[in-house]
């Protein structure tokens, strides 16, 4: 026996803020999330698997038109035709709060209600599929503590939807633990929520597949499904079924020591080159490139910001043959640390110098040692400093003090 488990589709997940870069190839991205399902319905018609699992997030919340949910009817017929039962729970993306078009799915749908956990069997393979769906966006209950126990004599499956001990990266929804789900006496525990791909350890696979399809710079990586193949309700294998169509890729490369823009941009080339090179030819990649490192060139980098980027898009257009498009140019550059101290050394001598100077500063002075002029011996009282205190003139003195504190960095007065 062989099914898919799948999660987190995000069908037509808007995208924000892309469609204000001109190169951005923002129609390919729109259609990212559907390209990839329809791959992922490709494969399982290709493997003749025996059953999908989608633990939830089909949806990226409420659909603007009907065009989202008919697309995913069509991909339901196509499995039905092909004798390819689904099993789905609704998560906090497309929980029943959420959601208020909806469409008539194909008989081979069988959706997890919302009021509490329900049961489903496929009685060829002996499976029982336990799951709930989310009634509403922000589930904080432990819902997996009501799932029902397992069917005897059969492949127990656990669907849900969960943050699974509060993964700090997503919202605290369905909290349970992996010690609770695999002493709950089934077989596979098929999650959904988070999206990066996890097998957790443990005699009994708890597994999160991940999403299908990268969204934005925050998911990069390989994304997909897995293939869970059995024998006599064991599982034999957990295998990535990859099926993304574009990948997001952060690239952070380090400028110090480069003493031109065009050296930057030599190294920028040769970097990106070798991102390209780790591509598969059929992946295109969205690119974030960071620049950091100390620079002489902060200043110029900074104010050349634009044209910066428009060099870099030049040089990814020359090299990547439209398999690269950069999503963003950041700069983490700081000065050189010798030049920033420099800065600090002139800044400081200035403001000494012209504090030196300053009457209101001199007379301040003056008062705030009127205590110590008193209480100083008759031969201290003698000393040139104390001399120059009852005299007020205090401005060699200062001007030695601003001396002394400046000659650990190197500087005059």
């Amino acid at each position: 026996m062989r099914f898919i488990h799948a999660a987190d589709i995000h069908l037509d997940s808007p995208l924000r803020g892309l469609g204000s870069y001109e190169d951005m190839p923002v129609e390919t991205l729109r259609g990212a999330t559907r390209a990839a399902f329809t791959r992922l319905v490709d494969e399982a018609i290709a493997m003749d698997v025996d059953f999908m699992v989608i633990a939830g997030d089909v949806y990226d919340g409420d659909w603007r038109d009907h065009n989202t949910g008919l697309y995913f009817a069509r991909q339901m017929g196509r499995l039905r035709a092909a004798d390819i039962p689904v099993y789905l729970l609704h998560g906090n993306h497309d929980a029943e709060s959420v959601m208020t078009r909806s469409l008539e799915m194909p008989d081979n749908v069988h959706v997890f209600s919302s009021r509490a956990p329900s049961t489903f069997t496929l009685e060829r393979h002996k499976v029982a599929l336990h799951g709930r769906s989310f009634p509403e966006a922000a589930v904080t209950d432990n819902i997996a503590a009501e799932y029902p126990p397992p069917v005897p004599g059969y492949f127990n499956i656990g669907v849900l939807h969960t943050a699974l001990e509060g993964n700090a990266r997503h919202a605290n929804y369905a909290p349970c633990t992996l010690e609770q789900l695999q002493a709950g006496g089934y077989q596979y525990w098929a999650l959904g929520h988070v999206h990066d791909f996890r097998v957790f350890p443990g005699a009994v696979p708890v597994v999160f597949p991940g999403n299908l399809q990268g969204r934005h710079i925050r998911e990069q990586g390989e994304k997909g499904a897995v293939l869970v193949s059995c024998t006599d309700h064991h599982v034999e294998s957990t295998d990535r079924l990859i099926v993304d169509v574009l990948r997001w890729q952060e690239l952070r490369l380090d400028v110090s020591g480069h003493e031109s823009r065009a050296e930057i941009m030599a190294a920028v080339g040769e970097a990106l080159e070798e991102t390209l090179r780790s591509f598969p030819d059929d992946k295109p990649c969205v690119l974030r490139l960071v620049l950091q490192g100390e620079s002489p060139l902060y200043g110029q980098l900074q104010a050349e910001r634009t044209q910066l980027r428009t060099d870099v898009v030049g040089k990814i257009a020359g090299l990547s043959d439209g398999r690269m498009w950069l999503e963003k140019l950041s700069l983490d550059i700081r000065p050189p640390r010798r030049a920033a101290n420099e800065a600090i050394a002139d800044d400081l001598a200035a403001l000494l110098a012209e504090t030196a100077r300053d009457p209101a500063f001199q007379q301040a002075f003056l008062q705030s040692l009127q205590g110590l002029r008193d209480k100083a011996s008759f031969e201290l009282a003698r000393e040139p400093v104390f001399q120059a205190l009852r005299e007020g003139k205090v401005d060699d003195l200062l001007q030695e003090a601003a001396a002394a504190v400046l000659d650990r960095l190197g500087r005059e007065v």
